[in-house]
């Protein structure tokens, strides 16, 4: 391909909708995580809720949960998926106004939850929480999104789809089903429904959607972010591109099955909680498959730990999300999820993913992409990036090492019994006994929390900056791995 028609065909690529969706992640991770803080605050100081009722925990926390998944990682999400399906592709993005459309359609979307939560407007599931008419808005924009990527795939110039399309094509295919499936509802109000279900069936089908909301939401669309980011950020190909298939079909084939682990001891059938159990221990073996992967496409390329912080944000976050995936199998065996269910223990796995993988590959993708979306040779501040990658890993290792341990003392002191069979503990006991942890817990979220106002103040500074690349990333058409073509 000529140097002319590849810098024709890189400047025709949609940035625009791009670079909106970037700015709106870093603003939403601060929003979401702001609010984590606040309801973190409140567990150990209740006061800071002023009496006012839409400050309470219980409005709150769905906010905070609905803020990091949905606006902070659903943001990260599809923009970074309409780039990564722009370059693979060489084309660009099929329905550009639908594309706007998507990204305005998700910030209703947002603003909607962030409304509605607060004044106790909610399903009462748990990531399912928003009412009938935000369900359906989200569908609308959620075809759409499927509408604009699909279309980019079907007009690509490549014969190949790159591995990265795949996760995220998965991703969007299995939301959809989901999030429509899961919110079926009888509508009795302008704001309130009730569920299709009933019961243990209401249940199945809420963690059906809950638990795959982690898988596919949460981990399938991000390991398409990793597969093209981490490749990109080390300059080499992906370690093994059959074992990245072999990843992807192992993942997508048994995840769908393992959300009954989240109902041991309940009225579900023992069939169908031990069903969810074993699938959960299957998927040890694809989840580490793809951090492995991920991490030995640095084989040949380890010194660039040592210089390169954004490479480190990528790296870590795979170690999270190794370690996340081994712990979540181990608590779905029924003897260890009787000591660790309803405890803190579940709140530290949960953010050992959230904050560790998700949340740190996301920042590590947008500093990488960040400059090529405004032809910026690199960020403003390489030290900035550096500092946000250890406030990040000590925040998050605070965090979840304060919930592990609170957890496990949870466990052990709710069921503990003196020699006549009375318990030895009530649970206000248990409870002060956790108070510290809850402090060192705040502690972890305010540092992780800081580290996201310094990538702020970078990523401003970086597009108000004159550091213009006029040559390199913003004029190359990007080269799949050996093999792929």
């Amino acid at each position: 391909m000529s140097t002319t028609t590849t810098q024709d065909q890189a400047l025709t690529y949609n940035y625009k909708v791009v670079r909106q969706f970037a700015l709106v992640t870093v603003l939403w991770g601060i929003v979401g995580m702001t609010v984590g803080v606040l309801i973190a605050s409140q567990l150990i100081w209740p006061a800071l809720n002023f009496d006012t009722p839409w400050l309470t925990y219980s409005h709150l926390r769905p906010l905070h949960t609905n803020a990091v998944i949905f606006a902070f990682g659903g943001s990260g999400l599809i923009g970074t998926s309409f780039y990564v399906v722009q370059r693979t592709c060489q084309t660009r993005l099929f329905a550009g106004g639908l594309a706007s459309f998507v990204f305005w359609g998700w910030q209703l979307v947002i603003v909607a939850a962030a409304i509605s939560l607060p004044l106790g407007y909610t399903t009462s599931k748990e990531y399912a929480e928003l009412e009938w008419p935000i369900d359906i808005l989200i569908a609308v924009v959620w075809v759409a999104y499927a509408i604009v990527f699909f279309g980019t795939i079907m007009k690509r110039k490549t014969r190949h789809i790159y591995v990265a399309n795949w996760f995220y094509g998965a991703f969007i295919l299995t939301i959809a089903i989901l999030h429509i499936f899961n919110n079926l509802e009888y509508p009795v109000s302008a704001m309130k429904s009730y569920s299709l279900y009933a019961g243990a069936v209401d249940a199945m089908v809420q963690w059906w959607y809950g638990h795959n909301a982690v898988g596919f939401f949460l981990t399938a669309g991000f390991l398409g972010m990793m597969y093209y980011f981490v490749p990109k950020q080390a300059g080499r190909p992906v370690f093994s591109y059959r074992l990245s298939v072999v990843h992807f079909w192992a993942l997508i084939g048994v995840y769908m099955w393992a959300g009954p682990h989240h109902l041991h001891y309940s009225a579900l059938p023992d069939w169908a909680q031990s069903l969810g159990m074993v699938f959960s221990l299957i998927l040890l073996a694809p989840s580490w498959g793809g951090m492995i992967n991920g991490i030995m496409t640095l084989s040949g390329a380890w010194h660039k730990l040592r210089d390169d912080p954004i490479i480190r944000f990528l790296i870590v976050s795979l170690s999270f999300y190794g370690m996340s995936t081994f712990e979540g199998p181990m608590m779905s065996i029924k003897t260890v999820n009787a000591l660790s269910h309803n405890t803190d223990w579940t709140i530290g796995h949960v953010h050992s993913g959230a904050l560790g993988w998700v949340a740190m590959v996301t920042m590590g993708s947008l500093y990488v992409l960040i400059p090529r979306l405004w032809g910026k040779t690199k960020m403003y501040s390489i030290k900035l990036i550096n500092w946000h990658f250890w406030l990040s890993t000590i925040g998050v290792v605070l965090y979840i090492a304060s919930m592990w341990i609170a957890g496990v003392m949870q466990g052990l002191m709710w069921r503990a019994t003196n020699p006549d069979g009375t318990l030895t503990y009530t649970f206000m006991e248990s409870l002060k006994f956790t108070y510290p942890y809850y402090g060192g817990r705040l502690l972890g979220g305010v540092i992780f929390l800081s580290g996201m106002f310094i990538m702020a103040y970078n990523v401003y500074k970086t597009i108000k900056g004159s550091n213009t690349d006029d040559v390199a990333e913003q004029k190359i058409v990007d080269v799949l791995p050996e093999g792929a073509q």
